[in-house]
């Protein structure tokens, strides 16, 4: 496509506000971001790098809301922040050399497991149970960043989910593992950004429209969610990792 018209326009701001407004809680924009990308005609590699331009944008401003806010392990997640970013661009390079589809049975197993856990564990994330960092944490917490950067350059789906359940699981509430996931999260996207602007992959009149109501939607959701609290993040969590499933599993049998 050449340009983006007003009606585009208005499909990219209402899916943008919506998808960042559940990003910046618990991931999963990019169930509403990215069809609404090929909904206005842009290929699929356009419209994932253009995705990743306006999400960049996106978890930035909930970044910075959940930092402002306290709930941000910065010692923890700041060192680990450069190698999202090149593990996350190393996955956007690779997925250009070879298919990616493959992972999908086994994304879609590990976001049921983490569904599962959290509904059977009522309590897990509503109080805080992490204790001074030790070197395990900062072991594991350095494997999440590699891992899910990279997964989340190469496929992506779940990545938030996925980010959150390991914070959960090292001991952080559902707002300190939001913050922290946003953080490892804008690291991936940035990298997997450098490497789809390099491939001449981004359509930036699209990725600022959506990229703007994006930063709005993120805005208000992360401090939604900071107000309300960890009960507030819990049923979205469930919800939004429900939704992915329901996608992988339609994309897994063509549904549609």
């Amino acid at each position: 496509m050449e340009h983006v018209t007003w009606a585009h326009m208005v499909v990219l701001a209402v899916a943008g506000y919506v998808a960042a407004f559940i990003d910046s809680t618990v991931g999963g924009g990019g169930l509403i971001s990215l069809p609404a990308l090929l909904f206005i005609g842009l290929p699929p590699s356009a419209a994932l790098g253009t995705n990743k331009f306006a999400g960049t944008m996106s978890a930035i401003t909930s970044f910075t809301s959940y930092l402002m806010s306290g709930k941000v392990r910065l010692k923890l997640v700041g060192p680990l922040f450069p190698l999202g970013v090149l593990a996350s661009a190393l996955g956007a390079f690779i997925v250009h050399q070879l298919p990616s589809a493959f992972l999908r049975p086994f994304v879609l197993v590990m976001l049921v497991i983490v569904a599962t856990y959290t509904l059977w564990k009522k309590d897990l994330g509503l109080v805080e149970s992490i204790r001074p960092l030790t070197r395990k944490t900062f072991v594991l917490t350095t494997l999440l960043a590699i891992g899910l950067g990279f997964y989340d350059g190469f496929f992506g789906p779940g990545t938030g989910s996925f980010l959150v359940m390991g914070f959960l699981l090292l001991g952080f509430d559902f707002l300190s593992a939001s913050g922290n996931a946003r953080t490892l999260n804008l690291a991936s996207n940035a990298g997997a950004l450098v490497t789809f602007i390099a491939v001449g992959a981004v359509q930036y009149e699209a990725g600022l429209v959506l990229g703007m109501a994006m930063v709005l939607g993120a805005l208000t959701g992360s401090r939604f969610a900071i107000r309300k609290g960890a009960r507030y993040v819990r049923p979205i969590f469930i919800g939004v990792t429900c939704l992915v499933i329901a996608q992988q599993v339609a994309q897994l049998f063509h549904i549609g």
